[in-house]
């Protein structure tokens, strides 16, 4: 096992580029570019490609001491082959990025999808580490959430485990991305959130919230915290209501899966600890009483180098030399 492989967490909005020194997982360097606006295989292969590129340049690393390449997508994926079947947010599909990217680096390129990847860092230098039997649950402009389950990842018959997202909170309710309705991701991540603030600002409720808003710019956590921090009213209620749901979901997961601990990470669960706190109390109230009492929370460690340092790690990690 060499000592430092690439890490690319790709994303909708950004592709997030670092080297990883594995020994330690310590981010060595990083490039983040955004993604927002390129879209489409072509224009995200090239801009993968300049990003590792840029990285390498940066750290003064030569391509030849690193071991390989490992890449999470926020999509359906096809793992053993390296291909990215359906990307929406990224507009990508069929797209090959093992074979490209092999033959640009000739390094070995693996692939996983990003809350896979988020999960594995968070295992071995996060909030994860020296535990064998947790859920890793991110919530940020979607829901996602990787099983670790005797020290490994839980795929699922077909590799499709941990759609905590698209767990049903309400019967006939809002629709989803994902074509269903009621799912939990369409009540408790970010983009639900300013979905329901944008709503009720057209029918004329106030809110010191639009002395931060940007034209034709989503709404940011951060815009959230302040107005948080300011008591108004409007995004109190709505944060509130995305909190009860979100604490039914992890209630849902204590119910069924009874795990030892769940890591909570992702831009709302970093930013505002009123939404992580209010969430798991709520969560603690409506589980079982005895794994209610059992279940540990935590919030994850690596923040944003969650995805770059587990997609460092994931071909090691699929061959097993952790």
């Amino acid at each position: 096992m060499g000592k430092y492989s690439i890490g690319v967490d790709l994303g909708g909005t950004k592709v997030l580029t670092g080297i990883v020194d594995k020994t330690t997982g310590n981010v060595i360097s990083y490039i983040k570019k955004k993604t927002k606006k390129d879209k489409g295989p072509e224009k995200i292969i090239q801009k993968i490609i300049k990003s590792i590129n840029e990285v390498l340049l940066e750290s003064n690393i030569e391509i030849c001491e690193i071991d390989n390449i490992g890449i999470g997508a926020a999509g359906q994926i096809n793992r053993d082959k390296g291909i990215i079947i359906n990307a929406p947010n990224l507009d990508c599909s069929d797209l090959n990025i093992g074979d490209i990217l092999k033959k640009e680096f000739n390094k070995e390129i693996i692939l996983g999808n990003d809350v896979e990847i988020a999960t594995i860092g968070e295992m071995y230098f996060g909030a994860g580490k020296d535990e064998t039997d947790f859920v890793c649950i991110f919530v940020g402009t979607g829901i996602g959430s990787g099983i670790v389950q005797n020290g490994r990842i839980r795929y699922g018959a077909t590799g499709t485990a941990g759609e905590i997202g698209h767990i049903i909170v309400d019967v006939g309710g809002r629709s989803c991305g994902c074509g269903g309705c009621g799912c939990l991701e369409a009540y408790a991540s970010r983009l639900a959130i300013e979905k329901r603030i944008i709503g009720a600002l057209k029918k004329g409720r106030k809110s010191d919230i639009v002395n931060y808003l940007e034209e034709n710019k989503p709404i940011k956590t951060s815009m959230l915290k302040k107005s948080l921090d300011n008591k108004d009213d409007l995004v109190v209620q709505i944060i509130n209501e995305a909190s009860d749901y979100l604490a039914s979901g992890l209630a849902s997961v204590i119910n069924f899966y009874n795990p030892e601990k769940i890591v909570l990470g992702g831009g709302l669960m970093d930013a505002i600890d009123y939404f992580y706190n209010r969430s798991i109390e709520i969560a603690r109230i409506k589980s079982i009483p005895t794994p209610s009492k059992k279940i540990k929370f935590e919030k994850a460690k690596l923040g944003d180098f969650s995805g770059v340092i587990g997609a460092a790690l994931l071909s090691d990690y699929r061959n097993k030399k952790f």
